[in-house]
């Protein structure tokens, strides 16, 4: 009580503690010591024995201001905007010139991206800076970006004995590009924005009518469900659109697989857990471009065993069943890690509580 004593003076009710004190790392082991049972009653102690300070809350801060608002959601349609040119611009050029606007967009949609995840809703949590980076995760979203564009008929070309050249930036040359799984990806960006807003206000707006830690769990819990299906619905959407207006495959599982993996992973890491999406990402970069090796590891005399499983998926259900599995078995652990910390008061509580 002494070393949370200005947290006890100044809350007006039991669950505002609990939240501080899950905040600054009290958990329910820790909470055994005192002889209770889990946090909240704890808290429910603490709150009764402290001393009610004379004091007024301020009132509560006005909402931001619309500008505000508008400037993270206009910053959230930069990489969908780049990205739309960029295909654009390959499908009106060739030779040379299809090479540089090629360039440029990548380096330009790399930048809107950028952009994008530095401010706003999908804006790093304050306290996840304190936690040690792991290096190379930013290199690993980019090869999973990649790979949707480029390995899906990179694979089928090795299956069937190529590459003979390298990709001309067409859908139906000896290396075919899918665009549309990544050009709706990149619009995706402002609906996952809505999307993280959406959770991050429910949420904050449950932490301030709940009566304790486990009706506050039950009442977040299907909001990150609603947040995961919105997104999901208008990826999906943006996919099926894409693919009609480019007039390609639409590559729906490859692109939802990984727009879940992304999304949750980045939800993650708004909420300050970093370590799991890192994990995950990193693994799920491994192994499709471990299938890919193994293909080519194939080739080499005596060594067919290695390509055997990859075509063997190959076989049953096509090169983009591949990306598919990775995708969906490192999203998986991510969801069920989210269902248990997205819904901890401490996750929404904010940066910098009261002590």
């Amino acid at each position: 009580m002494h070393r949370h004593r200005r947290l006890c003076e100044r809350a007006v009710d039991p669950l505002e503690i609990a939240a501080g004190l899950e905040a600054h790392g009290v958990t329910d082991r820790t909470a055994t010591r005192f002889r209770h049972r889990d946090v909240f009653s704890l808290a429910e102690e603490m709150y009764a024995r402290a001393p009610r300070e004379t004091w007024t809350p301020p009132p509560p801060k006005p909402p931001p201001p619309t500008p505000a608002r508008t400037g993270w959601a206009l910053r959230s349609l930069l990489p969908g905007l780049l990205c739309a040119a960029t295909v654009t611009g390959l499908r009106l050029t060739d030779g040379h010139a299809r090479l540089a606007i090629a360039a440029g967009g990548v380096l330009a949609v790399t930048l809107g991206l950028r952009a994008a995840l530095a401010h706003g809703p999908l804006a790093p949590d304050p306290r996840a800076t304190a936690l040690p980076r792991q290096p190379g995760v930013h290199a690993w979203t980019l090869w999973l970006l990649a790979y949707a564009l480029l390995g899906d008929g990179l694979l089928d070309t090795v299956v069937s004995g190529g590459p003979d050249t390298l990709p001309d930036g067409t859908t139906d040359g000896p290396w075919p590009l899918a665009a549309a799984p990544v050009l709706a990806l990149a619009l995706s960006c402002a609906p996952a924005a809505w999307c993280a807003h959406l959770l991050s206000a429910r949420a904050r707006r449950r932490l301030t009518t709940s009566r304790g830690l486990a009706e506050f769990t039950t009442s977040v819990r299907p909001l990150l469900f609603a947040s995961l299906a919105l997104y999901l619905g208008a990826l999906a959407a943006l996919v099926t659109v894409s693919g009609a207006v480019l007039g390609e495959p639409a590559h729906l599982a490859q692109a939802l697989t990984l727009g879940s993996l992304l999304f949750l992973a980045r939800l993650l890491v708004v909420h300050g857990a970093t370590r799991a999406p890192t994990l995950a990402l990193t693994c799920a970069a491994t192994a499709q471009a471990g299938a890919l090796a193994a293909l080519f590891g194939g080739r080499l005399p005596g060594c067919a065993f290695l390509a055997t499983p990859v075509e063997t998926v190959f076989t049953a259900w096509g090169p983009g069943s591949v990306p598919s599995v990775v995708c969906a078995a490192a999203a998986l652990p991510l969801l069920l890690l989210a269902t248990r910390t997205l819904t901890r008061a401490s996750a929404h509580a904010p940066a910098d509580p009261p002590c």
